[in-house]
């Protein structure tokens, strides 16, 4: 059914990735940070490699739990609170961050430092709640 290497080795990454963006937002204020090329770097790479890892590790599940094959990275989202893996608030809330992922990756040129520190002082708790969620669904499922 579920690959549980894939499942700890992506929620790893989640967690590595925002225990770094905490300490990088705990070491600069956002004065520093924004003038800082290789803070900035970091926030960059992790924020990605983060959002990579939730969405691969999203679109696992609705696989495998036979919710069929996510068209692009909104719908992963959407999947996971229809099957109630993610509770429809959050999964509103959280869904944006596709299209972040895809400003990421093909509008990196676009991405400022204002962005990425904005993200960091509001959202690297959503990355945190969302392991959660996956934990306590895979929980809940292997007890059925």
């Amino acid at each position: 059914m579920y690959n549980e290497a894939l499942i700890a080795e992506r929620l790893a990454v989640i967690q590595s990735a925002v225990k770094r963006l905490k300490a990088l937002r705990a070491q600069l204020p956002r004065h520093r940070f924004l003038t800082n090329e290789d803070a900035i770097d970091i926030a960059e790479n992790r924020l990605r490699r983060a959002l990579e890892a939730l969405f691969d590790l999203g679109r696992h599940l609705v696989i495998k739990s036979g919710l069929g094959v996510p068209q692009d990275y909104r719908s992963i989202i959407e999947k996971l609170k229809e099957a109630q893996i993610l509770p429809a608030g959050f999964a509103q809330k959280i869904s944006g961050m596709a299209g972040y992922r895809n400003r990421l990756i093909h509008e990196y040129n676009k991405v400022t430092p204002e962005e990425l520190y904005e993200i960091l002082e509001s959202r690297l708790e959503d990355f945190t709640l969302f392991c959660n969620y996956i934990v306590g669904y895979l929980e809940r499922s292997s007890r059925r």
